[in-house]
């Protein structure tokens, strides 16, 4: 891409203070959130839902039958409801993180915001204990404060990242961070699923009521380790909160900046860029893990047993795969092994096209390949993204960053359906997945690192 003038890299500026004990509190909250993904989104939550409003649509437990309801006398099939509510959710935190972004910018107590929104999303989810009967609204309404909170929470937590160390820093430290989250939701995870395995009697009530406890859990989980990071991570004002202190009001002010960003972000083409690249190939990351479960059950006509297990194989290996890839970043850099980790997911997709039917043992396999690269490239994007941030707007823009992690999911999941309703086969739907790995691998490769690094005002690792 094309580039004017660039401005200098700030060679002169030491890296961030920080101590291990900080840094531990900072992957603490991974460790934290993490329960909600797991346990909550990926196991338990939708089958949950799904129930409630079947229930309220005169359904009995158990039932196979096709019922309605009715949010805000919208007529909803209740099959449909919570897919509705996860789109409902996907288009409210498109503006709701950016917002949470710029004020933490501009706060000098960004810890209170960390609080506050890890606190309410894991107070809802907690608050699920109630959703009984037939309380589809409750449980929905819980749903989208928990789910945009999580998101608000991890946009605070993210713009951590940069004060947490200097440019050769940052990929261990994301990687530890992010191998330490999927740690401690699979341990959550393994925990409930024992614990179904132990008390289900085989009746859909104490199956509904299992799912109930093991959503709460996840909530106790995510308040209670929440108190680590709030404990050891220490306050680094930016420049912009230091201003603000002086007067003005950080809420209305955080608005304020978030219109000047966007206003001034075409400034930083290439950090838009590496934006438009992560979309793409995260988004066919995105809905590997989403639609797996699915691709397992019906086009390989596995048990649900054998998608449990995998799942927690998937969790467990992503904390080594994290943890290798990262190991890999500081040898030859995080940009190529991102880029390698993109070449493994293509060889992931073409692995699954060609799994035999009613066969666990290959899934497992395909999904031991899947945990080792996942946490990795996920967690060396977080850590590249930040070496292209200009000082001092690390929320802002890991708000956009966040959108771009879960406000963009629908793409690939539309590709996947689309492809199905025409050729009637999950398989072919599966390789339409490989466009997402393929042309982000090449925006991504045409990303001039370096230069996008200095063009934002940064000094670049050695080794990129």
């Amino acid at each position: 891409m094309a580039e004017t003038a660039i401005p200098a890299a700030q060679d002169d500026t030491p890296p961030p203070a920080s101590t291990r004990r900080e840094r531990t509190g900072w992957y603490f909250y991974d460790w934290a959130n993490s329960a909600f993904q797991t346990t909550v989104i990926t196991v338990f939550l939708g089958p949950f839902l799904t129930s409630i409003a079947k229930t309220a649509a005169g359904c009995q437990l158990g039932e196979d039958c096709t019922g309605f309801v009715y949010p805000l006398g919208i007529k909803v099939a209740a099959g449909s409801y919570y897919p509705y509510l996860i789109s409902l959710s996907v288009l409210l935190t498109v503006f709701v993180l950016p917002v949470i972004g710029a004020i933490a910018d501009r706060s000098l107590h960004k810890k209170r915001l960390l609080a506050g929104t890890a606190f309410t999303g894991a107070f809802a989810t907690i608050a699920m204990i109630f959703v009984t009967g037939d309380r589809y609204l409750l449980g929905g309404a819980l749903f989208l404060v928990a789910n945009i909170a999580f998101g608000a929470a991890i946009v605070v937590y993210n713009s951590f990242l940069p004060q947490l160390g200097g440019p050769d820093e940052r990929d261990g430290i994301s990687s530890r961070g992010w191998a330490l989250g999927y740690l401690g939701g699979g341990l959550l995870l393994a925990l409930n699923l024992v614990a179904v395995q132990s008390f289900d009697n085989g009746t859909p009530e104490r199956t509904l009521d299992l799912a109930r406890w093991s959503i709460v859990s996840a909530g106790l989980w995510w308040a209670a380790f929440t108190l680590v990071p709030l404990r050891w991570l220490r306050e680094h004002p930016t420049a912009a909160a230091l201003a603000a202190a002086g007067g003005g009001n950080v809420f209305t002010d955080g608005f304020r900046q978030l219109g000047r960003t966007l206003r001034e972000v075409k400034a930083y083409p290439l950090t838009l860029f590496f934006l438009l690249a992560f979309l793409v190939y995260n988004d066919g990351i995105q809905t590997v893990i989403t639609l797996a479960s699915q691709y397992g059950t019906e086009e390989l006509r596995l048990e649900q047993s054998t998608l449990i297990v995998t799942i927690l194989l998937v969790q467990f290996l992503a904390f080594g795969g994290a943890l290798a890839l990262g190991g890999l970043a500081a040898r030859i850099g995080a940009w190529k092994t991102v880029l390698l980790s993109l070449v493994l997911w293509t060889v992931v997709i073409i692995a699954a096209f060609r799994l035999p039917a009613e066969a666990p043992l290959p899934f497992m396999v395909l999904g031991a390949g899947i945990g080792l690269v996942l946490g990795g490239s996920q967690a060396l994007s977080r850590s590249l993204f930040s070496q292209l941030i200009p000082a001092g707007k690390e929320g802002e823009y890991y708000g956009f960053y966040e959108i771009s992690d879960k406000g963009t999911s629908w793409l690939g999941p539309l590709a996947f359906g689309l492809v199905f309703q025409l050729t009637n086969s999950y398989r072919v739907g599966l390789v339409s997945l490989l466009i997402f790995f393929v042309v982000g691998f090449l925006l991504l490769l045409a990303v001039p690192m370096r230069r996008a690094i200095i063009a934002a005002g940064n000094t670049p690792p050695r080794v990129l």
